[in-house]
């Protein structure tokens, strides 16, 4: 009888101490980083979406400026050919790859901006200004999606090295570690001069 009553008593403490092992916070860390690249992407794809209907708008008023134009659906067509699924997070240079093309568009997106200034016409389009309203509303967008995807990363990445969650990380899950997305552009990481 004692035999049973150890056996019964010993199931609910092995479950307690599999519940601590990462048996559910790993994959809960992992998908919710996955979730979090995922919002990424879609920002990005907004974007996207947004620069050709602007190019369009401003090739009717800015034809002259045809190069810049080229270099945003240029930059544009390559930001979209790069896909990084949720398999890639681990990928330093598949996340860095993402970033440099993404940076890419944002510096000719920039120059398209800077070029429109010179043409008032274009500048009173309502088109153009309520487009230039929301390519700067998704920039912003982006900026926090990065923010999240990185805080997610960061949690899983801590989740899969504490214990006791290392132990359902390494052994159940084969856990690796995900990357965050990290600045690609030259200079990112020092203030800008403005200069009047």
């Amino acid at each position: 009888m004692r035999g049973k009553i150890t056996k019964f008593l010993m199931v609910p403490v092995l479950a307690l101490a599999l519940s601590a092992c990462g048996i559910n916070s790993v994959p809960t860390a992992e998908e919710q980083a996955k979730a979090k690249w995922a919002d990424v992407e879609s920002t990005y794809q907004r974007r996207a979406d947004l620069i050709e209907n602007l190019v369009n708008t401003v090739k009717g008023a800015a034809a002259s400026e045809q190069e810049i134009l080229t270099g945003v659906v240029e930059a544009r067509a390559k930001a979209t050919s790069i896909q990084v699924n949720a398999d890639d997070l681990g990928d330093a240079s598949k996340i860095q790859e993402y970033a440099a093309a993404q940076g890419a568009l944002t510096q000719n997106l920039g120059r398209l901006l800077a070029t429109v200034e010179a043409y008032p016409n274009i500048q009173s389009n309502q088109n153009f200004l309520a487009l230039q309203s929301q390519i700067e509303g998704t920039e912003n967008r982006i900026n926090v999606a990065r923010r999240d995807y990185n805080e997610a990363v960061r949690q899983y990445n801590t989740t899969i090295r504490t214990f006791p969650d290392i132990i359902g990380a390494k052994i159940i899950h084969g856990a690796e570690p995900m990357e965050p997305f990290a600045a690609t552009s030259e200079g990112a990481d020092e203030a800008p001069t403005v200069a009047f």
